[in-house]
């Protein structure tokens, strides 16, 4: 048995021969990169350069894209060296830091998700009383209350699993995972166990129940309310649900993958599962939002026409 510590790097056998494929899967990736920062970026400094966007909804959706930015550059340059690589390898302080950043990501994403549909409850069963309760003080501490709360709660994970005696090095994963971590320990793991299921009560039920909370209430309102007020709850709470649903969808690939066995499906299509929060996610936020609010699309234009 060795500490952590101590193994030198992490050998992920879930990446296969690809022969001269390799550049053009580099390639793909790359181009789905760019993509993933161009995006998402063009939409935080356009919040950020126009004053008329500095309202909760969009402040907190700045927040999400910036977080999408952390998530990604935890995988896709990894993943860009690990296609080109022969030997598929990491280095155990670059794996401990990856699972950091990956599993933050996470959790931020979906704090900032509860966030925002407690925003859209106040919008529309509280709009007198919106600027009241949500001033810019009260957006910028919820703000900073969804990220410490996930860095803290990932920091102790991560200084549980330091102290792990492992016997083995062997991941068959394309990135590092907490859970696959854990299995390749010799020694008791029965704290960390016990606390990775309390962060992930924390993680999932925390969140889960402003969501609920703030769309109960919206649906009561809509039933009840004006035409004008159901078509503002649906131009304004689809992107969010389409971000949730597409979230926590990626999400329960990830946690089926690690904890069943998914032999009988395709490796392609394994990768692409596993993929798929990290991925698409990135992807599909900026697209939605982008496209369904019109204020998002008329600042986006006059932006782009700005620049020309």
């Amino acid at each position: 048995m060795v500490n952590s510590s101590q193994i030198p790097y992490f050998i992920l056998t879930a990446y296969f021969d690809m022969g001269y494929l390799k550049y053009l899967y580099f390639v793909i990736v790359l181009m789905l990169y760019i993509v993933i920062v161009v995006a998402n970026a063009f939409l935080i400094v356009t919040i950020c350069m126009k004053r008329s966007l500095h309202e909760p909804m969009y402040v907190f959706l700045c927040s999400l894209l910036v977080n999408q930015l952390y998530g990604s550059a935890g995988l896709f340059p990894f993943l860009l060296l690990q296609i080109t690589s022969d030997s598929h390898t990491i280095s155990t302080s670059m794996c401990f830091l990856q699972i950091y950043c990956i599993y933050t990501y996470a959790t931020v994403e979906f704090c900032n998700l509860a966030v925002m549909s407690y925003d859209r409850y106040l919008a529309i069963c509280c709009p007198l009383h919106y600027e009241a309760r949500l001033t810019s003080k009260k957006v910028a501490l919820l703000i900073a209350l969804v990220w410490l709360y996930s860095f803290i709660e990932f920091l102790i994970i991560l200084c549980l699993n330091l102290r792990l005696k492992l016997c083995g090095n062997v991941m068959d994963r394309l990135y590092c995972q907490n859970y696959y971590v854990t299995k390749l320990a010799c020694s008791d793991t029965t704290v960390n166990n016990i606390y990775g299921l309390f962060a992930m009560f924390l993680t999932v039920f925390v969140p889960l129940i402003p969501i609920l909370f703030s769309y109960t209430k919206i649906l009561r309102v809509c039933f009840n309310g004006s035409k004008e007020t159901r078509q503002k709850a649906v131009s304004t709470c689809t992107p969010h649900i389409a971000s949730l649903i597409n979230f926590s969808f990626g999400c329960c690939f990830e946690v089926f993958q690690s904890r069943f066995n998914m032999s009988g499906i395709p490796g392609i299509m394994r990768i692409v599962l596993s993929l798929y929060f990290l991925t698409i996610q990135p992807l599909f936020n900026p697209i939605i939002y982008g496209l369904r609010l019109s204020k998002i699309r008329q600042m986006c234009r006059n932006v782009v026409v700005c620049n020309k």
